[in-house]
């Protein structure tokens, strides 16, 4: 029987070390040339499976390939689309398989967060439903670190160094300017309902750099009288003080301070904005003047400042995906399985999709100081390992350089197909 080949997608918002786990999983590919034959990749994720844009990986060098570990975002473009049920759109999954099988494709490895998961489960049963053998293994990714039975996911490692790193400068720089001007400053991070990434900053201040610093978590009802009495005390102790907010903060309606009314392609509300709306009450109601930023895309494109821990998994999820596919393993991903964390040492496991699949981490109760404004020593336990580390690309002329793949289109073989 001829060798089977491997497809590679990238899916939902990427991260400074998606590329890194697509370097483990190409690279140990190409280390079985025995039982996997060549390596695609799809163009803009599942959507390229779909229209049959395929890249050819071995158009690009090891050296090319080895550069993915130091280079942020996705270096085969992503997308956000959620493959419905095999009975609501049989003519997707018939699509898929048609490509699938004009490309003699086994391998299906998905790298995505948690809507990527249960797309990854719905293909690994097209085998059973549809007769065509196809071993589908998610990676995961999410600056979320809202995946369950995993310790962490790739991607929010090093999402938590780059806020816990800007609420520190930033709080020093509002220190050093709030005699006679900026007394609060305010900072929105990513995080729809969980608030991992609003707790990183909370490691801005530690027993050695103490500062004035005010987190809002999604998983605690926003509560505005309690939230400025916070902010008051903290500026008439300490002359300033520094707001960690997360886009998903919701009020005590239920609510998102910040929902514009509109969704993404998953059907999300589209979030972004509560950081001037925490801001402005601020001001209004205790006068003092303040800035705000948006972390945005900066947050987890910053791969200059990226996490090594995060880094090193990354790279050993992408690997492991494809040692456990080599093994007979589907409808599985890899995780980590956290052994201790001082020393702080962790290994691989694997988890069943059927327990990924829809269903999100939030922050432990007991990972939240009682008042709801900051983290416990628990949760600084938690996190201080991820974002350990530096791993910093080459330079050149003061620039980070970031590897362009060729990113060669295989020949289609097939008809247009409409998504």
């Amino acid at each position: 029987m001829a060798k089977k080949n491997a497809f590679y997608a990238q899916s939902g918002g990427v991260t400074a070390v998606i590329n890194a786990s697509a370097c483990g999983v190409i690279e140990t590919a190409r280390g079985h040339k025995d039982k996997i034959g060549k390596i695609y990749a799809g163009r803009n994720g599942i959507i390229g499976a779909l229209t049959e844009d395929l890249i050819d990986t071995g158009k690009d060098s090891a050296r090319a390939i080895a550069a993915l570990r130091h280079t942020p975002s996705g270096a085969f473009g992503s997308c956000r689309f959620k493959l419905k049920g095999l009975e609501e759109n049989r003519v997707q999954y018939e699509r898929l398989i048609e490509v699938f099988r004009a490309h003699n494709i086994g391998y299906f490895f998905y790298n995505g967060g948690g809507d990527s998961a249960d797309t990854c489960l719905k293909v690994s049963q097209i085998s059973d439903r549809m007769g065509y053998p196809i071993q589908a293994i998610h990676v995961p990714k999410t600056v979320d670190n809202d995946l369950p039975v995993t310790d962490c996911c790739p991607g929010f490692g090093s999402v938590a160094k780059y806020v816990a790193v800007s609420v520190r400068e930033a709080s020093f720089d509002v220190a050093s300017m709030a005699k006679t001007s900026t007394k609060v400053f305010v900072a929105e991070v990513m995080g729809r309902h969980a608030g991992w990434i609003a707790a990183a900053g909370g490691l801005a201040s530690d027993k050695s750099c103490e500062l004035p610093v005010v987190i809002l978590f999604p998983e605690i009802p926003f509560n505005k009288e309690r939230f400025l009495a916070r902010v008051d005390e903290a500026v008439k102790r300490q002359g300033y003080c520094s707001v960690v907010v997360s886009e998903g903060v919701k009020g005590e309606d239920g609510k998102f301070l910040s929902d514009q009314g509109l969704r993404d392609a998953f059907g999300h509300a589209q979030l972004g904005g509560v950081a001037p709306v925490v801001a402005n009450m601020v001001r209004d109601a205790l006068g003092y003047k303040f800035h705000w930023a948006v972390a945005d895309y900066l947050q987890r494109a910053a791969r200059h400042i990226a996490s090594r821990t995060d880094v090193e998994q990354a790279y050993a999820l992408g690997k492991s995906a494809v040692e456990l596919a080599l093994k007979g393993n589907n409808a599985v991903m890899p995780t980590i399985a956290r052994i201790s964390d001082k020393p702080y040492r962790w290994k691989t496991g694997v988890a069943q999709l059927k327990d990924v699949a829809n269903v999100e981490k939030m922050m432990p109760r007991d990972f939240i100081t009682k008042d709801g404004f900051g983290i416990t020593e628990k949760c600084r336990a938690y996190l201080a390992p991820l974002i350990k580390g530096e791993d910093y690309p080459p330079y050149k002329d003061g620039l980070p350089q970031y590897v362009r793949l060729k990113n060669v289109a295989v020949p289609k073989k097939l008809s247009e197909f409409k998504i």
